[in-house]
């Protein structure tokens, strides 16, 4: 979805020799890779679309997985991003040359490309996590993660055993329990903070509203800005208006739990004990119902190892499974890795992130010049719309390069103080946020710093307006 709008922005302004490198066969994404049963967006689906692609005829609030690809399908043909496309070509390399200040890129096919201007448009969550458990492979049955859904494999009268709770798990699960004729079992680890938010259908009127009137469209995209900004700002816990708000959130959810699940045994194992939003919050209406289902079975005790036929837990309980789904979620600090990226001077990326996985704006890396990596480290990931995020980014990025053109830069290069004073600057508002409250979440990196954006949404859009020269290499 980024480099689909990199493409059209940067078209906006008079750059039109663009090379697209994408390692599969189709567009990629989420939304390609994702194809689980039940996998849907938790936002809205108008606050889910480009803001200069409109799309009345969205069918759900939150639309299903199948259908935002179809959007995005639409877009790239729609702007001719085929035209500049170059598929199962995935990046292996990439090579800045001191000398002619370009970038040399190849590609799984072979092909060297050179380039003013990089881009890594790849993603946050595009490298799947499989868990660390003892044996592993030894299961005798069908095993895949959620983001490699194998529909070869018939579920029908099957034992499914899922391992995770978080938002994809739950969509999972609430599918497959659904159908009578499949028994699941649920591998708990830590329990999450579900908010029920009530999805519908947009009727054949209200579609055509959208049509005639595009200010609904609007909004709706303007509404959930608000919404979801309130919320970050309660996360930050900055003031004590914000912690009430923070107070007022966790208890709305404590009490869909206690109103939603009967059993006070099974609640219990359902409460978290960590503070809400320290651990991203789980959007689901059918979760609670779901789990209550006697074709569904909650396992809290830890796992001990994977066995031929099943899971065995340490109570030594072995749970007989047909199928094993790994809902384990990605590694958020992947980035444009495993490709080999080297910037200035020969330095690796592994030795510019020895230390510390961090960006000067989430962008820009100080020996990489000319090098932009969208949605990078503390981009406001988690507590907003993923294609709102891009935009502000790209929007930011056009001011260097339309500087570029016009001659007051040779290269884009931001000075390594500048990026120190970004990182202190991260870590001193992390320290009153929630995400820094005491579990463990996706959210931080391995030592236990937030790779998410501290503070406000206003805040961080309010950054993204005006460029900062100062922090550049003359």
């Amino acid at each position: 979805m980024t480099g689909l709008q990199l493409v059209i922005k940067l078209r906006d302004i008079g750059i039109t020799d663009i090379t697209v490198l994408e390692k599969t066969h189709t567009i990629g994404g989420t939304w390609r890779e994702n194809t689980y049963p039940g996998v849907a967006c938790d936002v809205p689906s108008h606050a889910y679309t480009y803001s200069f692609e409109p799309n009345p005829d969205w069918s759900m609030h939150f639309p299903p997985g199948a259908e935002i690809y179809q959007y995005f399908k639409k877009v790239f043909y729609k702007y001719g991003i085929n035209f500049v496309t170059r598929f199962n070509e995935a990046v292996t390399s990439c090579v800045y040359n001191d000398s002619s200040q370009k970038w040399t890129v190849k590609s799984s096919q072979g092909n060297t490309y050179e380039a003013d201007f990089l881009f890594s448009a790849t993603g946050i969550l595009h490298q799947p996590m499989l868990p660390d458990i003892s044996g592993i492979d030894n299961f005798s049955g069908a095993k895949f993660h959620t983001s490699r859904w194998d529909h070869s494999v018939d579920l029908k009268g099957k034992r499914v055993g899922v391992i995770g709770t978080g938002s994809t798990a739950t969509q999972v699960i609430s599918a497959l329990v659904n159908q009578d004729d499949i028994d699941v079992t649920v591998f708990q680890r830590t329990p999450q903070w579900l908010v029920k938010m009530d999805d519908r259908q947009f009727s054949p009127e209200e579609k055509q509203r959208f049509k005639n009137q595009p200010w609904r469209m609007k909004l709706i995209r303007k509404m959930s800005a608000i919404v979801y900004s309130l919320g970050t700002k309660a996360l930050t816990c900055d003031s004590w208006l914000d912690k009430q708000i923070h107070k007022l959130m966790e208890w709305n959810a404590r009490r869909y739990l206690e109103t939603a699940v009967n059993d006070p045994v099974l609640r219990a194992k359902l409460t978290p004990a960590y503070k809400f939003s320290c651990k991203r919050v789980v959007i689901n209406a059918k979760y609670y119902d779901a789990i209550q289902q006697p074709n569904a079975h909650l396992v809290t005790d830890a796992i001990e190892c994977i066995e031929t036929n099943g899971i065995r837990t340490k109570d030594g309980t072995l749970h007989e499974l047909d199928v094993l789904v790994f809902a384990t979620g990605f590694d958020a600090a992947a980035f444009m890795r495993p490709m080999e990226f080297v910037g200035k001077n020969g330095v690796t990326i592994e030795k510019a992130w020895q230390k510390k996985i961090t960006a000067y704006r989430s962008m820009f890396l100080p020996d990489f010049p000319n090098f932009f990596l969208m949605l990078g480290p503390n981009s406001p990931i988690g507590n907003q719309s993923v294609i709102e995020i891009s935009e502000h980014q790209t929007a930011y990025v056009l001011q260097l390069i339309k500087k570029w053109q016009d001659g007051q830069l040779s290269t884009i290069q931001v000075k390594p103080e500048a990026v120190e004073k970004w990182r202190a600057m991260i870590k001193e508002r992390m320290g009153h946020t929630v995400w820094v409250s005491g579990c463990n979440s996706w959210y931080l990196d391995a030592d236990g710093d937030a790779l998410s954006w501290p503070d406000t949404w206003q805040n961080w859009v309010a950054l993204m307006k005006n460029v900062n020269t100062d922090d550049l290499v003359k």
